[in-house]
């Protein structure tokens, strides 16, 4: 690979520098690299900045939100002074300010089947700060086609986890792990049940750390494991989980599209888009 360091990121980086496990060598992969944040939000604001600041090359940042007074005990990114600013510029001005060696690429719409093609197929690694269980499905099942890895993170209260769905290592898919999607209102957002504001921090700061992880190819990713983390009692669990062989996106006779799958309630897959009989 070549090295193209100049003065300065010598100086920004050198404390990556003189890691073995990362070096010159690594840090260039960082800058070379393209990631998709989607969501701006709770979990994306720690992950950006902490990507931006480690030199991730390009972060494309997907939101169509503006920024609410209530955003900002925990969504870092964004200040009093940016309420009705749409995330996305709210979020590229942070990174320019913070990070100039990063190209941002605000994408100010939301990530639906209809885009999500498109959007996934212009980076390396996806990054899921999304609040709900149809954008999360349906990232799973367009990463997994395209063969991009993708870092989940997921928060409530006190609870957070973390997992990283990556389809190079053969490893299990989101689908393996929750099949489908709970009926409505078995599961609580955090507009109704609340999250402590420095939750997300955390678990978007282990999703930083998998997406940079992945990026340099180093250390051991949380690929067939789920990463629960309980703030209240400060403790961190993490369960392995198996890939599916009956699994609709990642088993033997799983899907090769998305097209007749409904993003919508459940998000379940039938035998007949799973090509089943």
């Amino acid at each position: 690979m070549a090295l193209d360091l100049d003065a300065t990121q010598l100086d920004r980086y050198s404390r990556h520098l003189i890691m073995d496990a990362v070096g010159p060598e690594g840090q260039q992969q960082l800058l070379n690299s393209r990631v998709l944040c989607v969501g701006a939000g709770g979990l994306g604001s720690p992950a950006i900045e902490y990507l931006a600041a480690a030199g991730v090359g390009t972060l494309g940042i997907v939101d169509d939100d503006v920024v609410e007074r209530s955003n900002l005990q925990r969504q870092v990114l964004h200040t009093e002074a940016d309420i009705g600013t749409p995330k996305v510029e709210s979020a590229a001005a942070f990174v320019e300010a913070q990070a100039p060696d990063v190209t941002v690429e605000p994408i100010e719409r939301r990530l639906t089947k209809a885009n999500a093609r498109e959007l996934v197929a212009s980076y390396d690694i996806v990054l899921d700060g999304s609040d709900n269980f149809p954008t999360r499905f349906l990232l799973n099942d367009v990463c997994w086609l395209r063969g991009t890895p993708l870092v989940h993170g997921a928060v409530l209260r006190f609870e957070g986890q973390v997992t990283t769905i990556d389809p190079r290592a053969d490893g299990p898919c989101y689908r393996c792990l929750f099949p489908s999607a709970p009926p409505a209102g078995a599961v609580p957002g955090c507009a109704t049940a609340g999250v402590l504001g420095v939750l997300p921090g955390t678990v978007g700061c282990f999703q930083a750390t998998e997406v940079c992880k992945l990026i340099m190819e180093t250390g051991d990713p949380l690929v067939g494991r789920l990463l629960s983390y309980n703030a209240a009692g400060m403790t961190v669990d993490t369960v392995e989980y198996a890939a599916n062989p009956n699994c609709p996106v990642c088993g033997t006779n799983g899907i090769d599209s998305i097209e007749e799958i409904e993003y919508t309630e459940t998000c379940a897959i039938d035998d007949h888009c799973a090509g089943g009989s």
